[in-house]
């Protein structure tokens, strides 16, 4: 039977849990096929290690999580989709697997009975140093080993880790100190630095996996495989792609699994001015570049100007732009590789030392630690990115004269494939593991001149873009990536996208913003000035629109609060836990969640919500009509007070009422894609209009089209809060494309020049078709 090929529309992500099965989410395919979604887009669906709640952390041999319904359950929902014309996207996780619990993953426990000597040793990407001993970071202190003892399996136990014993090295009696001796593995504190296996970023349950080697690839493939032969699934979603040594040839051989017409997307982050290597075989990202570009858009640059001098006030000098933040930068990255990362880059000196015996180690290592910190691409190592490495490695020689010859062997490295692969590859993970744990982990929790800028995908170094490079980048998507997905919330974003186009309008209102803080560090002077800054400005993105906040979001507010404590690492941390400091935080959060101190965070945000619901809506339909495909996170049709993780993973309310703005909005947007497919498919037009008059600068306007012939045009309202009067929107005129347009809701008619008022009445956007 052939198979049918589902062009995307949008994607629609969902969460699944051992509470929100495949059964549960056959409930709701009837409410996704109503907005007009596309494909189902769901989180692994694998078995995962005992009370996960997310599925990152599968566990072999690799079968379909009965918890979640099993094999039958999929197809079950896989045969209500397909007849409702819903495809199947399924996240896959290659790049590591859960090792949290060693008696739930029979390849590591049989690691660590036999060492070196399993076969499946040759499965992780284990690292002994000098020894054939693995490493195990799940102490809290060296000094816990005093409470290991056995259990009747002759296993060691601490508390709720349990790990196997060799064979013939249990015996009656025995000292469990002694026995622990006798192992393949050493228990060490969690925040050690020998580490026999390569950790995803710094979570000690998640141990990597050599898809380089086709036995592993088989082993943790061959479930897919059975699916695509019964035709159970339309594409993948690739979590974590440059955490793999080889993510083009693992790209290449999923391609051939799946075939051409599958989609295939990855979870990858770009630089600023970093394009997806063209000559990967898949259908684009996960769209955090897309996240960006929308941000910095709805961003206005003015405002963030002057709310960096507020924050260098609030701070006590600390910038939050300029060469200094990327001096910060790049010594935090410098730090995090030292601290954490050590045995990475300890490996790569060695790679770099076997090859080329004529540098010293310390001159190589220094060269790989300068270009680890200052990379600028996400990941080197892919072919398109050869030359801006080059070209960092060529300024990094002449401002470090001693570690130019270090940066001769790097530069010889990344120029010939064949000189030191396995040393590129794996300065390659090292770059993307530094960035995320020292920029998106740490220093995303340091600095505050706008934290909605401070996203993943995003640079607070560049909050805002200009028209003329929005549309640029929007024409290059069309051309190269016209089904990459648009992402505005994701499983890991670090605030939903509401909560983020509210925090964003207080750059529209600097001055008013600034007098508000300063009245409010009077009646409540905080604990450490700047983090409580950084909070507060999270804590005005999500605070409700009428009313103080109540116990539940309070509850919800404090941990998110205590996890971004810990992840800064200013005032507490995971390793160093200051309970005091933290303490004295969360009381100051509760003192202006209350009486007097919360009237005025109330007062503020009655200023601005109004402005970042409307934008939020603007945001959504140019999400869903930009060149790509939209990618709606689960419950993201409602509003979404959403914060990090797992915050953001609660579950979703799906009676709510579908008389929604948003769901309107969504509705609207996908409605007008499904009847022009051509006009947002591969080989479709993106064109920006014109827009004049005093107020054209609260307007983005484009037009989708086929064979340079615009059939949709797209008007949202941007910078809104001082865009709400008639008289003012009557001040910016939109420049229709010739022909008759047909405004989608209203059914009213328009030509040539429109003013915004007449255009768009009290909605933020407006969609068009034009009159056949």
């Amino acid at each position: 039977m052939p198979r049918t090929t589902l062009e995307p529309v949008a994607t629609y992500r969902v969460q699944l849990t051992p509470d929100f099965t495949f059964a549960e989410v056959t409930g709701i395919l009837g409410h996704l096929c109503d907005l007009g979604v596309s494909h189902l887009y769901l989180s692994p669906i694998l078995e995962a290690m005992p009370g996960s709640q997310h599925g990152y952390d599968w566990s072999p041999p690799a079968r379909i999580a009965q918890a979640l319904g099993g094999l039958d359950g999929f197809r079950f929902l896989r045969e209500h989709a397909r007849a409702l014309g819903i495809g199947m996207i399924l996240d896959l996780v290659p790049n590591h697997v859960g090792v949290a619990s060693v008696a739930h993953n029979p390849w590591w426990e049989h690691v660590l009975t036999f060492g070196f000597d399993s076969p499946y040793a040759t499965y992780f990407d284990l690292y002994p140093a000098d020894t054939d001993t693995i490493y195990l970071p799940y102490l809290g202190r060296a000094e816990d080993l005093a409470d290991l003892r056995l259990d009747e399996r002759d296993w060691l136990v601490l508390g709720d880790i349990a790990v196997p014993t060799a064979p013939g090295t249990v015996a009656p009696g025995d000292d469990p100190l002694e026995v622990h001796q006798r192992q393949h593995y050493r228990l060490v504190a969690h925040d050690g630095t020998q580490i026999g296996y390569r950790r995803f970023l710094t979570v000690n349950g998640l141990a990597a996996l050599r898809q380089e080697i086709p036995a592993v690839y088989d082993a943790t493939h061959g479930w897919l495989q059975e699916l695509v032969a019964d035709d159970l699934l339309d594409g993948v979603r690739i979590d974590h792609l440059d955490g793999l040594r080889d993510p083009v040839g693992y790209l290449t051989r999923l391609r051939a699994d799946l075939g051409a017409d599958r989609l295939i997307y990855v979870e990858k982050t770009l630089a600023i001015a970093e394009e997806l290597d063209p000559s990967l075989p898949v259908d684009g990202t996960t769209g955090y570049e897309t996240l960006q570009l929308i941000e910095a858009r709805f961003t206005a640059p003015t405002g963030a100007i002057e709310l960096e001098e507020t924050f260098r006030t609030i701070s006590g000098g600390r910038e939050g732009d300029g060469d200094r933040l990327w001096e910060r930068a790049r010594e935090l990255r410098e730090s995090v590789l030292v601290s954490s990362f050590p045995d990475r880059l300890q490996r790569i000196t060695d790679l770099l030392s076997a090859r080329d015996h004529q540098v010293p180690p310390h001159i190589l290592r220094q060269a790989v630690s300068l270009l680890v910190s200052s990379s600028p691409v996400a990941r080197p190592g892919y072919p398109a990115t050869t030359e801006a490495v080059l070209n960092r490695i060529d300024n990094l020689a002449a401002e470090n004269l001693v570690a130019a010859p270090g940066c001769e062997v790097l530069a010889t490295a990344i120029a010939d494939p064949d000189y030191a692969p396995e040393a590129v590859a794996r300065l390659g993970e090292a770059t993307v593991a530094v960035y995320g744990q020292a920029i998106e982990g740490i220093g995303y929790n340091r600095t505050a001149r706008l934290v909605s800028s401070q996203e993943l995908g995003c640079s607070p170094l560049i909050p805002a873009i200009n028209q003329p490079d929005f549309d640029e980048r929007c024409s290059w998507r069309a051309a190269h990536w016209p089904r990459g997905l648009n992402a505005l919330s994701t499983h890991d974003t670090k605030r939903a996208e509401d909560v983020r186009a509210r925090i964003a309008v207080i750059a529209q209102t600097p001055q008013r913003w600034r007098i508000f803080v300063d009245e409010l560090w009077r009646m409540a002077p905080p604990p450490h000035s700047w983090v409580c800054y950084y909070l507060l400005q999270n804590l005005v993105g999500v605070w409700p629109d009428q009313a103080l906040p109540d116990e539940q979001m309070r509850a919800r507010f404090s941990a998110f609060a205590s996890k971004t404590l810990r992840e800064g690492q200013v005032v507490s941390s995971w390793s160093d836990p200051n309970p005091r400091a933290e303490a004295d935080v969360l009381r100051w959060l509760d003192t202006i969640q209350t009486g007097i101190p919360g009237l005025a965070v109330s007062s503020f945000v009655s200023l601005i919500a109004d402005a970042g619901r409307e934008e939020s809506l603007s945001r959504k339909v140019i999400s869903l009509t930009l060149p790509g495909v939209g990618d709606i996170y689960q419950g993201t049709q409602w509003w979404d007070d959403s914060l990090t993780d797992p915050d953001n993973r609660r579950p979703v309310d799906y009676t709510r009422s579908l008389d929604h703005p948003k769901v309107q909005a969504v509705r609207a947007a996908l409605a007008v894609r499904r009847r022009h497919l051509d006009s947002f498919g591969p080989g479709s037009d993106y064109a920006s209009l014109t827009v004049r008059g005093p107020a054209a600068a609260h307007l983005i306007a484009f037009s989708r089209g086929h064979r340079g012939v615009a059939a949709v045009v797209v008007v949202g309202v941007r910078l809104a809060l001082m865009f709400n009067s008639p008289v003012t929107r009557g001040k910016a005129y939109v420049e229709l494309p010739p022909g008759i347009w047909v405004e989608t809701t209203a059914g009213e008619e328009f030509t040539g020049s429109i003013s915004a008022d007449a255009l768009l009445a009290d909605k933020p956007y407006a969609l068009l078709e034009l009159k056949s």
